[in-house]
């Protein structure tokens, strides 16, 4: 909720105008070149910009802003060096040794080193800490899962190592073809460990190490200035190493939560990204304005998460009613409107290569059935749920399409709930709701991150649903050598998530922004990561 005086857009948009920065003009007599501002629209406000404890959007724009991992990607998404030069990987695929570059510096100009990366995992593998994904660490490196669950005590003993300050050396547990697509994840970023000790962060998650004041990162940008639910200012970096290709002076992130106010925002010149498009208005942007709208593949899913231990949904029959009970098709026809596709199974569509063979369709008849069986006839004695959202006008109008549907189609009548970001981010992961709206994006480009969340005891699973069986078949993929063999058992583990529903599935995104004309070299991938180093403006 945007609760600053300068935030709240009761009036006309201009008000906004006194909280936003403008370019300095060059003073008489100069001509020295303008400052690049580049004003984007963040979705909301961040819990944190902590990488060892935040897993949403929001924070990962931040964190791809103010900090690097050993590799990066370019706008084809191949992987390319970041704070490693090179690396090496061994015959057998289990050893991967990276050499860090002699200029890679924290923001106050203390080299980054291996040690770094090392104390960092140490930490984000801390249970004290927890972290959401320190999974992907553990089920790839040797001796991080002991480590996490206290079987092991000495850090050296796991497959993170050391052995010189440019040198950082990797131990995997089985090959993993993607684990470079996976390190550009900030799950894989390193923290500057004498701020974070100082500040207390070690054993403890939001301390004062990320604050303005306080912060150290090694990324892009510096983290110049943050006004809680206002704006968060990111300054071009000094120190970075490739600050020579940085063209961009400034980016301001306003956490605007609502796609109205950001579209009014867009529309006078206050923003030059937006992180939504309002469903009224994408037709219109369309249609008379393309120059300003894109329209992207997305890597990801919308759907509905169950808390399988909270009545009605601890019975899997009431799971599948509410699913089989859509009509997919009209809602994104209609009300999306992005040019999404309709999601039958779990995973998106052609995800390098996989394609999902157990998949399920809308069944009216079957959804009433399931239902009675389950006690409710025509709805009859349905208990009261409450389905939960975090704030956002398209979140809103998706919520009610569905509601519809569940009273016209099974007589259930469910009760909506919005939140904003913070606390609807605290409720998941402390599964205090009956049902909520969430989605997922791809991690990376490999249809194993839409398979290891479901994990039990996923620091990201949040369902408190789990399967033996399931959890088997995961870390048999895991230790396949070829992906035809890896799909195969990926299917199998798909048929288990359609016949236990945890979640609900809904759409496969797409990603609607707009863009004003006057940004350049502004690339999106399919998992909507870009460095913004390859972004400028122009007057």
């Amino acid at each position: 909720m945007l609760k600053r005086p300068c935030l709240i857009f009761v009036a006309a948009a201009l008000l906004f105008g006194g909280c936003t920065k403008q370019e300095s003009a060059p003073s008489a007599g100069s001509n020295p070149a303008p400052r690049k501002i580049l004003r984007y629209g963040n979705g909301a406000e961040p819990q944190d910009i902590d990488p060892h404890v935040v897993t949403g959007i929001p924070e990962a724009r931040l964190l791809d802003t103010f900090s690097e991992g050993l590799v990066s990607e370019d706008p084809q998404m191949n992987i390319i060096p970041g704070v490693a030069e090179r690396w090496d990987i061994s015959p057998d695929g289990l050893t991967y040794t990276f050499h860090l570059r002699t200029d890679a510096k924290w923001s106050n100009g203390d080299p980054v080193t291996a040690q770094d990366f090392v104390q960092s995992y140490q930490r984000e593998l801390n249970p004290a800490i927890g972290s959401e994904y320190a999974y992907m660490l553990f089920n790839h490196v040797r001796g991080a899962k002991d480590y996490y669950d206290g079987k092991i005590k000495d850090f050296a003993r796991t497959g993170f190592q050391a052995p010189d300050p440019r040198t950082l050396v990797i131990t995997l547990l089985q090959p993993a073809p993607f684990l470079l697509h996976a390190m550009n994840h900030y799950a894989w970023y390193p923290v500057h460990i004498p701020t974070v000790k100082k500040f207390g962060g070690l054993d403890r998650r939001s301390t004062a190490w990320t604050r303005p004041e306080n912060y150290v990162g090694n990324g892009p940008y510096v983290l110049k200035e943050w006004k809680p639910n206002q704006i968060i200012v990111a300054e071009r970096s000094p120190t970075y190493w490739d600050r020579a290709h940085v063209k961009i002076d400034e980016i301001d992130f306003y956490p605007v939560e609502l796609a109205d106010t950001e579209e009014r925002m867009f529309r006078t010149g206050q923003l030059d990204i937006t992180n939504e498009v309002p469903l009224t208005k994408l037709a219109v942007y369309r249609r008379e304005h393309p120059e300003s709208v894109r329209v992207d593949p997305y890597d990801g899913i919308y759907f509905y998460r169950y808390n399988v231990l909270r009545k009605p949904f601890d019975d899997v029959r009431v799971r599948r009613a509410l699913a089989l009970a859509i009509d997919r098709e009209s809602l994104v026809k209609y009300v999306t409107l992005a040019d999404e596709a309709p999601a039958y199974s779990f995973v998106p569509p052609n995800l390098l290569g996989y394609h999902s063979d157990h998949t399920f369709k809308a069944d009216l008849a079957e959804a009433r059935r399931l239902l009675t069986e389950a006690g409710y006839p025509d709805g009859k004695g349905f208990p009261r749920v409450e389905l939960l959202y975090n704030t956002l006008e398209k979140h809103k109008t998706i919520a009610e399409a569905l509601q519809q549907m569940w009273r016209k189609n099974l007589g259930v009548d469910i009760t909506l709930t919005n939140e904003e970001w913070k606390v609807y981010m605290d409720a998941q992961h402390s599964r205090n709701f009956q049902f909520e709206r969430s989605g997922w994006i791809a991690d990376y480009v490999d249809p194993h991150v839409f398979f290891d969340l479901w994990e039990t005891g996923n620091g990201n699973n949040d369902t408190n649903w789990g399967s033996p069986e399931y959890d088997r078949l995961l870390h048999s993929a895991l230790s396949t050598s070829n992906n035809p063999d890896r799909f195969a058992i990926y299917q199998r583990m798909e048929k288990i998530l359609i016949d236990e529903m945890p979640v609900l599935p809904i759409f496969f995104y797409t990603r609607a922004r707009l863009v004003s004309p006057r940004v350049k070299g502004f690339y999106t991938t399919p998992i909507d990561n870009y460095s913004w180093k390859y972004a400028d403006v122009v007057p």
